[in-house]
C-alpha cells in the first residue's frame, strides 16, 4: 500500500509525536494558532519529525472531541477538519484553515506563526506586535498609514513641504481643489491629520508625507531611501536618505534623470525619443515602492541602476491575493490605502490604481524587454527593469496604430504584440500560458488587433494561430522572416519539403517543424505521404526516421 501521509514537514505540513508519551494538548493549540496566522495546513499526529509513523495516542483517537476542543481553546475559534488516516499506525490529520478574518491566538493569549528556518525546515515560533501589524495589513484588514499619532502634535508637520505639497498638485496635475484649502484643512481633506477630542493629530501618512524629518526619525523610523549606481564593481554613487516621501521623490527623480541615457528613434520624418528606462514608469514604480511598502519592518525602499538594468525594492511582500502571476490582472489594492489615495490626488500616483500597468507599458511601447519581479519575496518586492535595445520596428507599429487611434493602445494589446514578437506563429491556448491571461481575453484581443491590421491569423480550429501583421516587416532586413514565419497553404508544404530534402543528404521529422513551424504529428504526415506517393524514401523507421529523395 502506498503512503498516504507525507514524507516530510514543509511550511503547510507538520508532524506531532504522539506515543508512547502523549502531545501535551498546548502544544497542538500552538501548531493550530501557527497556521491559522501563516498560510493554514495540516498537522498529523503520530508522525515524527523524520517523517517516522508511531501512531496516534488512545487520547486523541476521537476526532470530533478533538475538533471541539480546538476550538473552545482558540480565539476566535479555529474551526478545523479532523480524521484518522489508516497508513502504517493510525495517524489524525488536523487540517487547519488559514485565518482571513484577523489573528488567531489560544485561549491562554499566545500567538504563533510558522516560517521556514535556514536549514529549510519549518518551526512555530512567536508572533510579535510588529508582525501583527504586518499581517493585518497583508490581510487587508488594517491601514497602517492610517494610524493617528497620539503622541504627536501639528507642530510635527513641516509648512516647507506643506508647500512642496501644493506644488507638486499643479507640477503633476493633481486635484486642484486642494490648493483653494487652508494647511489644516487640506492636512484634514488628504487624511494626514486627524481630529480626536477636538485636537488635532498628525497620521502615519501626514508625518511620511509632509513631517520634519526629526518626527519622522522618532515616529516613523523605517522610512529610509537609498539611491546606488553600480559600474561592474565601483560603486558611482550611494546615497541614503530620511526625509518626507515629497522631498526624497524629488532627488531620486533628479538622480535618475542624471543616469537615464537616451536615444532617438527615426520614424520617417521624425525621431521619438527613447531613454533607457521609461521616465513614466521610474516615476510609477517608485511611487509604488514608498506606496505600498510595510513601514512596520525595518529595511529601506532602494533603487539602483547597474550594468544590467535598474532594480526598485521595498519592504513588505505582495499582499494577500497579488502574486508575480496575476500582478496584471489582481485587482488594485494597496498596502496603505491612505497613502496611496493621497498620492492619487496629489498626482504623483496613476488615478485607477494601476501604476503597474505603467511600468510594464514603458517597456512594451518600445518592445523592450519585459519588467521582471522573480526576486520577490515573502519579505520584499523587487522590481527589475533590464536594460535592453528597443525593437525599432515594434515601436513604429505602436506609435502609427497609436496616433491613428488617437490614444494609448490597452495594455493587453501591448502585451500580445510583444509575445507575438517573442514567439511567432503561437495559438491561443500558448498565448494564454505566457501571459497568465484568460483564453477569453486572448481570443478578444486578438480579435481587435485583426480588425486593425496588426495581427494576421492562420489555420482553422484548434490548428488557428497568429503572428505580428506584415507592416511590421516593411524594412527589407525583415522580409525574410515575415516569409519563413508566414503560414502556407498545404499545396506548398510537400514543395518545400522536397527542396529542403533535395539540399540535404536527408532530413527528419525535426527539420519539418524547424521549416514550416507545424506540430510534429502534422510533420509526421506530410513526410509519410511524401513516402507514400514515393518522393521520399525512408532511411530508418521510428520516432527519429530520416527520409531522402527516392531514386
Amino acid at each position: 500500500m502506498s503512503r498516504i501521509v507525507p514524507e516530510k514537514e514543509t511550511l503547510t505540513v507538520e508532524f506531532k509525536s504522539d506515543r508512547p508519551k502523549k502531545l501535551q494538548d498546548s502544544d497542538v493549540f500552538d501548531a493550530v494558532v501557527a497556521f491559522a496566522n501563516s498560510d493554514g495546513g495540516d498537522l498529523y499526529l503520530g508522525v515524527e519529525d523524520d517523517g517516522r509513523i508511531t501512531g496516534v495516542h488512545q487520547d486523541h483517537s476521537n476526532p470530533i472531541t478533538l475538533s471541539a476542543y480546538i476550538a473552545n481553546n482558540t480565539v476566535p475559534p479555529v474551526s478545523v477538519r479532523t480524521e484518522i488516516v489508516d497508513d502504517i499506525e493510525p495517524v489524525l490529520k488536523i487540517s487547519v484553515p488559514k485565518a482571513y478574518g484577523g489573528i488567531i491566538a489560544t485561549s491562554s493569549g499566545k500567538i504563533m506563526r510558522r516560517r521556514m528556518k535556514h536549514d529549510n525546515t519549518p518551526e512555530n515560533i512567536p508572533m510579535y506586535p510588529t508582525e501583527i501589524a504586518t499581517r493585518l495589513s497583508d490581510l487587508r484588514l488594517l491601514d497602517y498609514s492610517a494610524m493617528a499619532i497620539t503622541e504627536g502634535s501639528i507642530n510635527d508637520i513641516d509648512v516647507l513641504e506643506i508647500e512642496r505639497l501644493r506644488n507638486n498638485i499643479l507640477a503633476y496635475d493633481g486635484d486642484k481643489t486642494l490648493l483653494d484649502l487652508e494647511n489644516e484643512e487640506l492636512l484634514k481633506a488628504l487624511g494626514f491629520a486627524r481630529e480626536m477630542n477636538e485636537i488635532l493629530y498628525p497620521t502615519v501618512a501626514g508625518i511620511l508625507m509632509v513631517g520634519k524629518i526629526q518626527s519622522l526619525m522618532r515616529y516613523v523610523p523605517t522610512a529610509k531611501a537609498s539611491f546606488q549606481v553600480l559600474e561592474g564593481t565601483q560603486v558611482r554613487v550611494n546615497e541614503d536618505y530620511v526625509m518626507p516621501i515629497l522631498a526624497v521623490f524629488d532627488k531620486l527623480i533628479a538622480h535618475m534623470d542624471a543616469w537615464n541615457p537616451e536615444q532617438e528613434i527615426e520614424m520617417g520624418l521624425f525621431r521619438m525619443p527613447a531613454p533607457e528606462f521609461n521616465k513614466r514608469a521610474i516615476r510609477e514604480a517608485i511611487v509604488n515602492a514608498f506606496s505600498h511598502r510595510d513601514y512596520s519592518k525595518m529595511g529601506r525602499v532602494r533603487i539602483a541602476v547597474t550594468d544590467e538594468g535598474l532594480t526598485i525594492a521595498n519592504p513588505g511582500g505582495f499582499i494577500e491575493g497579488v502574486t508575480i502571476d496575476n500582478l496584471l490582472s489582481a485587482e488594485p489594492h494597496g498596502r496603505n490605502p491612505l497613502l496611496a489615495d493621497a498620492l492619487k490626488r496629489i498626482g504623483l500616483a496613476e488615478k485607477t490604481g494601476r501604476g503597474i500597468d505603467r511600468i510594464f507599458e514603458g517597456s512594451l511601447i518600445y518592445g523592450r524587454a519585459l519588467p521582471d519581479y522573480s526576486l520577490s519575496t515573502a519579505a520584499f518586492v523587487s522590481l527589475f527593469i533590464p536594460r535592453s535595445k528597443p525593437d525599432i520596428q515594434i515601436a513604429k507599429l505602436v506609435a502609427d496604430e497609436q496616433n491613428r487611434l488617437g490614444r494609448p493602445l490597452p495594455l493587453n494589446t501591448l502585451l500580445v504584440l510583444n509575445a507575438l514578437k517573442d514567439m511567432p506563429r503561437s495559438d491561443v491556448k500558448q498565448l494564454s500560458e505566457a501571459l497568465h491571461l484568460s483564453e477569453a481575453m486572448i481570443h478578444t484581443v486578438l480579435d481587435k488587433t485583426i480588425e486593425q491590421g496588426l495581427v494576421e491569423a492562420y489555420g482553422a480550429g484548434r490548428g488557428r494561430n497568429y503572428m505580428l501583421s506584415h507592416t511590421i516587416y516593411g524594412d527589407k532586413t525583415k522580409t525574410a522572416g515575415y516569409v519563413r514565419q508566414k503560414d502556407i497553404d498545404e499545396s506548398r508544404f510537400e514543395e518545400l519539403i522536397l527542396n529542403l530534402a533535395r539540399a540535404n543528404e536527408f532530413i527528419s521529422r525535426a527539420d519539418v517543424v524547424s521549416l514550416l513551424h507545424v506540430k510534429p504529428s502534422k510533420a509526421y504526415n506530410l513526410l509519410k505521404a511524401l513516402t507514400d506517393r514515393g518522393k521520399l524514401e525512408p532511411i530508418n523507421k521510428g520516432h527519429y526516421a530520416k527520409y531522402k529523395i527516392a531514386e
